[in-house]
């Protein structure tokens, strides 16, 4: 089953597209973790407390996800073995709101370390997630030691770029571009975020707001206005594409 990476999906949403026989639903499903198959589900608050009222401290970095597995997990258990050395996929879903049915699809995870405690902790790497809008080096250097500014690895968290696209929406903020209106279904929830703030101004303890920071645009805009430096705005090219179409 392909699942949309950016997409939202309910628990019913999966049974539904899995043919999940309604015997085999509920349990495991609602507790966290559940192997369907040859593939291996995971639900995973971050932020907030699960309904059951155990609170891990689930978060990304960048688009890395440290995630914890149930209570007193540990190493030997024969799903924590498959999640480690899987044989099938690992599909991995996520809210902030646990009262909210709706998980974020983040993708196909990988685990790329694990640590031996209780709970089982493990840091998931989606290497076939769409790309957030990556554009030269993660990191930003500045004269002196004191600031290391990481932009680009908060552009590409899941949870806030979702947080810029559910108030912007899916269509370049610059061009108009949409990639589900033109390609379809693999288009769907595609697009890239750009950081409006510029890196000069962003202080030790700056933490970006989605909606006031970040903007969504297509790939070939987010180039453009990365040509210089510091970036074009979005007033600037937009004013470029006018100017360009009016000759």
């Amino acid at each position: 089953m392909i699942f949309n990476s950016g997409s939202k999906y309910s628990r019913k949403d999966i049974y539904r597209l899995l043919n999940v026989p309604e015997r085999l639903q509920g349990g495991n499903w609602d507790t966290g973790y559940n192997s369907y198959l040859d593939d291996i589900y995971i639900f995973s608050n971050v932020n907030t407390t699960g309904r059951t009222g155990h609170d891990y401290n689930n978060h990304f970095v960048g688009n890395d996800f440290v995630w914890y597995a149930k209570n007193k997990t540990h190493l030997r258990q024969p799903l924590i073995k498959r999640m480690l050395k899987p044989s099938g996929a690992i599909h991995v879903f996520v809210r902030e709101d646990n009262n909210n049915p709706q998980f974020l699809y983040v993708g196909k995870g990988r685990p790329i370390k694990v640590f031996d405690e209780s709970p089982v902790k493990i840091i998931w790497r989606f290497d076939e997630t769409q790309d957030a809008g990556h554009i030269e080096d993660d990191e930003e250097h500045f004269e002196g030691a004191s600031k290391r500014i990481f932009v680009n690895t908060y552009e590409r968290n899941p949870l806030a770029k979702m947080k810029c696209i559910d108030h912007y929406g899916l269509s370049c903020i610059v061009c108009g571009f949409n990639f589900y209106e033109t390609y379809g279904d693999i288009g769907r929830a595609y697009v890239h975020v750009h950081h409006l703030l510029e890196l000069s101004l962003i202080g030790k303890e700056y933490i970006v707001d989605p909606v006031k920071d970040l903007r969504p645009v297509c790939p070939n805009c987010h180039a453009m206005l990365h040509k210089k430096k510091p970036a074009y705005t979005i007033e600037e090219l937009k004013d470029m594409i006018i100017k360009k179409k009016s000759l």
